[in-house]
Parts: C-alpha cells; structure tokens; sequence
C-alpha cells in the first residue's frame, strides 16, 4: 500500500490553545532555533537528551531542515510569533510513526507541548493515515513522559537509555482516533 508523503500535511497548523500554532519548519528558520537552543541548553540537555541539537550549528540545521524531506516534518512551536520549541513526526514504517518534541524552559507547564503534538497526531491520522504513534522519551524526563500520557500513550519497552511510548491511534473497530490525541 502507497501512504501519502508527509508533505500531505500542511505548512501550518493550530492547536487547541488560541495562541499556539506550528508551521513547518525550513532553513531560514536555523539561526532561531540555534539561538533558542543554545539559550535553553541546561533545561534541553539535563537528561542527556537534545545534546547532539544543542551542539549544532547554524549550518548543520540548515542542512538538516534542508535534507529531511520524505523521511522527517519538522514544524516550529510558536506562542503568537515567537519560536518556542519543535515538533516533528518521522516516516518510520508508514502507517507507524514517531513522534518528536522539545519545548523552551520558560515555555512549558501551559499544555502547550501537548497541544502541538496533539495538532500533530490528529493531522497525520486525517491526512496521512496513520495507524500508531511512537515516542521515546530520555529516563528521568518525566514532564515528557506525562505528556504523552495525558495524549493516551502507553510505555511498551524499556531501552538503556530511554523508554519507547506508543499510542494506537483508531479504537477497536471504530476507525476514529482517540479522542484524546485531539485533547477532547
């Protein structure tokens, strides 16, 4: 079976908070991400976790926005205009998934990290079909992993470093997403 590209999902996206949006994320935006991670390194990196992004450079990003096609969307968390943080869904096995986000220090604790990847899930399920989400999230990082769990995930397996999440996103026989992927 043929699964739609993830360029299927649109430039922009709103969540359920008024003044959060996300918009996909392109080379002309590295010098803001680098700026915003190299402001919040000790928040991003206090599991281990996000070091490799922390340690990029501003060319690095741009090559990485710019290579990521098919395989990678990326989309900028915004609060109003502001680069706040990242979310993106990575072709893993269409129609599985995974899952990837990280927020500004002074960002979290509003709902806002779950409401993007709520945005997220609903939109890869509508348009692109998508039948499962996975997420890792680093031991220790527990505010992620209550994230996710308040999205619906479950944690299926441990790793050394890290725990892998899933969330099936159709009910037995129903064919409709979870209502809470969509934070209903």
């Amino acid at each position: 079976m043929i699964h739609p590209p993830l360029e299927t999902l649109p430039e922009t996206l709103p969540t359920r908070i008024p003044d959060v949006s996300l918009c996909v994320l392109t080379p002309a935006d590295a010098t803001d991400i680098r700026d915003l991670l190299q402001a919040d390194t000790a928040h991003l990196t206090r599991h281990g976790d996000f070091t490799a992004q922390v340690r990029a450079s501003v060319e690095e990003i741009e090559e990485a926005l710019a290579h990521s096609a098919g395989k990678e969307r990326a989309y900028g968390i915004r609060l109003r205009e502001s680069l706040v943080g990242q979310v993106g869904i990575i072709a893993a096995a269409p129609p599985h998934y995974g899952l990837g986000y990280w927020l500004a220090r002074a960002a979290t604790g509003k709902g806002r990290a779950g409401a993007a990847c709520a945005a997220l899930i609903g939109s890869a399920f509508t348009l692109l079909g998508a039948t499962d989400m996975f997420a890792g999230v680093t031991h220790g990082n527990d505010p992620s992993a209550a994230v996710l769990r308040r999205l619906g995930f479950a944690p299926v397996e441990e790793f050394p470093t890290y725990t892998r999440f899933h969330m099936p996103l159709t009910s037995p026989g129903s064919g409709e997403c979870f209502p809470k992927a969509f934070g209903r």
